[in-house]
C-alpha cells in the first residue's frame, strides 16, 4: 500500500476535498476522496468531569445538521499551539470553565474512510468557573451559541437518551468517551 499522488478537487475556507492515488496489497491503482482541514494542527476534545462528579456537555446548534447537537468541547488547533493548550483553551471558550488537571485521554482518526482529521481527547478534572478576566480573554467564537449542560455521571446515559427523544442529535463519540472518562470520577 502505497499513496502516489494527491491533487486537490475543490478548496474552500475551512476544507479541501482531495483525491488520493494509492496502490492497494494487489498492486492496482485505486484513487480515493477525502476531506482535509485548512489551516489546522489537529482537533481536540475536551471531557470535563465537575469535583461534584458531572460532566459537562455542550449543545449548540450545528448549521451541517439543521438542528442541535449533544458534545463535550471541542475545537481546532489554529493557532499552532500545543493540543493540551488548545484544550484549555476551547474548555474557557465553549464553558466558561477551568480546570485543576487536564490529562490525555485517547487519540485517533474521526471518520478514516472520509477525513484526514485526528482527535485528541482529554479529561479534564475538577473544573470550575473560570474569572471573568480569563472569559473576557477567551470568549466563545461568534458563531457559536452554546449551552453548559452538567450532568451527574450516574445520569449521563439518562440524559443523553432524553435529549435524543426531545430532538437533539447526541455526538457519537461522547458514549466511548463517557465509558472511558469514568475512571476520573471519584
Amino acid at each position: 500500500m502505497k499513496i502516489i499522488k494527491k491533487e486537490t478537487l475543490w478548496e474552500g475556507n475551512f476544507l479541501r476535498i482531495v483525491l488520493i492515488t494509492f496502490i492497494d496489497r494487489d498492486g492496482h491503482t485505486r484513487k480515493w476522496e477525502a476531506v482535509e482541514r485548512k489551516n489546522s494542527k489537529g482537533i481536540v476534545i475536551v471531557i470535563p468531569i465537575t469535583s461534584a462528579g458531572e460532566f459537562v456537555f455542550i449543545r449548540q446548534f450545528r448549521p451541517a445538521f439543521g438542528g442541535y447537537v449533544i458534545e463535550f468541547p471541542a475545537g481546532l488547533n489554529d493557532k499552532k499551539e500545543a493540543l493540551i493548550e488548545v484544550a484549555r483553551r476551547e474548555l474557557i471558550e465553549e464553558t466558561g470553565l477551568i480546570c485543576d488537571d487536564i490529562l490525555f485521554l485517547a487519540e485517533g482518526p474521526v471518520s478514516s474512510g472520509l477525513s484526514t482529521e485526528v482527535i485528541t481527547v482529554y479529561v479534564a478534572k475538577n473544573v470550575k468557573e473560570a474569572p471573568e478576566d480569563l472569559r473576557k480573554k477567551y470568549p466563545p467564537d461568534e458563531s457559536e451559541l452554546i449551552e453548559v449542560l452538567k450532568i451527574n455521571h450516574k445520569k449521563a446515559f439518562d440524559f443523553l437518551g432524553e435529549r435524543r427523544e426531545q430532538g437533539d442529535l447526541i455526538d457519537l463519540k461522547i458514549y466511548g468517551f463517557l465509558e472511558l472518562a469514568k475512571r476520573y470520577i471519584k
